[in-house]
């Protein structure tokens, strides 16, 4: 990942807003072309919604830029009345005559219907270029967590992980098929794992589950955890540094940058997480350190201390026990080239927004409205993105996924959404009568303000994911000198 300065960081905001007001732009081009071929009165065309602070009037349409950047609107005033949301029309002449229901459904499908097709653009394209997707290509458990509810339940380190609640997982990280995506999102109060353990074949495990603490109650929610982690690469766990203290039991114990950690205690590290939580959990205890050096096996005993926190408050949690050195944690991900078709990359986005949605929806699931991303939290992804390598192409799959996102949310039937358009036409075409406009009005109102403040406290969490309190500063420590000097 690129280390960005202020420029680049500036250049890849101004990328991002652009790359929204792309996908908010060519959606209510849709809109806009519809209204122009039936014929529609059209007042403004508008990206991003309150007053503008850019616009041009062009055949008697006013283009323009709004100051909150969050959407884009086609003022069509034979629609549904959106002065409210909108703002006023730009003049109040004379009475427009009505439009029929077909004419309102044409227009408000086609917003969709366009950012569909974007999607369909760009999942065309990856389909031609491809597209990188980093991947732990494993289902494999390396490590089980002392203590934890997989523990408790009997998983195992090389037990390979067949399904989770009858669900086939292929992978460990993916959005779709894979450990992480159905341990998160189950539903129930226990998770059943079906797993293929070496020597005995397959066997059937139910465990618990639990939801680590957040820092803060602005932060998120966690979501389920038993307490595993995936076999990892075979790739030595090395000392790539020491800690710059002279009392840090690594140093005191002899231990140099390039040693390989082979053993503790006489246990084989094939984990880097199962070597933290055996120093985390020594309680102080020597341990001893095999390590290779130069080719041969060295053995040291080392014991792990707590650090001391600099100017700590009298009541502050006390660190867990380290020993000063820094480790080199093998790399999970293998880079991956794909080339899903079109239909694929549709199908498989189909999937990640009904596994979302109704997992939100449950109430048996730990997932909420506060795990949705908000334009603070999309905006990141995309950010993110740009940072890694074959950026374009990052984007191109997360252009698949936003849009066909937008489509079929904006095609939900509620008011102020494209969806609620198209079902009050529909209902004005069974009744043969327009729907009572005061009525409409308030309805639509009333709807904006539970979106945005749906969108407000979605957006909250999204910055304080990274903007907490606190922060991600770590203490100052210090390491206290052994006994007996």
């Amino acid at each position: 990942m690129l280390d960005p300065g202020p420029l680049t960081t500036a250049l890849l905001i101004f990328l991002v807003i652009m790359i929204f007001n792309l996908i908010i732009f060519v959606h209510e081009l849709g809109h806009f072309w519809a209204a122009k071929w039936r014929g529609l009165k059209i007042d403004r065309f508008q990206i991003w919604f309150g007053k503008p602070i850019w616009s041009k009037t062009i055949n008697g349409v006013q283009y323009g830029l709004g100051w909150i950047p969050a959407g884009g609107f086609v003022a069509l005033p034979q629609m549904a009345p959106m002065e409210a949301i909108e703002g006023g029309n730009r003049d109040d002449g004379e009475p427009l005559p009505n439009i029929t229901p077909l004419d309102k459904i044409i227009v408000a499908f086609a917003g969709p219907f366009f950012s569909f097709l974007l999607a369909f653009v760009s999942a065309v394209i990856i389909w031609i270029i491809a597209k990188p997707v980093d991947v732990i290509p494993t289902t494999t458990i390396g490590w089980v967590e002392a203590g934890s509810k997989a523990a408790e339940a009997g998983l195992q380190r090389g037990d390979r992980i067949l399904s989770i609640n009858d669900q086939p997982v292929e992978t460990w990280n993916l959005p779709l098929d894979s450990v992480f995506m159905h341990i998160a999102t189950s539903k129930g109060d226990r998770i059943h794992f079906t797993v293929d353990r070496p020597g005995e074949g397959r066997k059937e495990i139910v465990s618990d589950f639990y939801i680590p603490p957040s820092e803060s109650v602005l932060d998120r929610k966690k979501t389920r955890q038993v307490g595993i982690m995936p076999m990892a690469p075979d790739t030595p766990i090395a000392i790539t540094g020491l800690v710059d203290d002279p009392n840090a039991p690594a140093r005191l114990a002899g231990l140099e940058e390039g040693d390989v950690v082979k053993q503790v205690d006489g246990e084989a590290i094939v984990d880097f997480s199962q070597l933290l939580e055996l120093i985390k959990n020594s309680e102080g205890k020597t341990l001893t350190f095999t390590v290779k050096r130069d080719g041969a096996p060295v053995e040291l005993a080392v014991s792990p201390v707590r650090p001391i926190v600099k100017n700590a408050e009298p009541d502050a949690e006390p660190q867990d026990y380290m020993i000063g050195a820094l480790f080199s944690a093998p790399d999970p991900y293998i880079r991956e080239w794909v080339r899903p078709n079109p239909v694929e990359q549709t199908v498989d986005t189909l999937r990640t927004m009904w596994i979302t949605l109704t997992s939100v929806a449950s109430p048996k699931s730990s997932i909420g409205i506060q795990h949705l991303s908000g334009p603070v939290g999309i905006g990141k992804i995309q950010y993110f993105s740009l940072l890694l390598d074959h950026p374009f192409h990052r984007i191109l799959g997360f252009m698949v996924l936003i849009n066909i996102n937008l489509a079929l949310l904006n095609l939900l039937p509620f008011p102020v959404l494209d969806g609620g358009h198209i079902t009050i036409a529909t209902m004005e075409a069974i009744a043969r009568r327009p729907v009572n406009v005061k009525f409409l009005e308030v309805l639509q109102l009333g709807f904006v303000f539970l979106l945005f403040s749906i969108m407000l406290y979605v957006t909250s969490k999204d910055i304080f994911d990274d903007f907490g309190m606190g922060g991600d500063e770590r203490p100052e420590t210090v390491f206290p000198e052994p006994e007996g000097g």
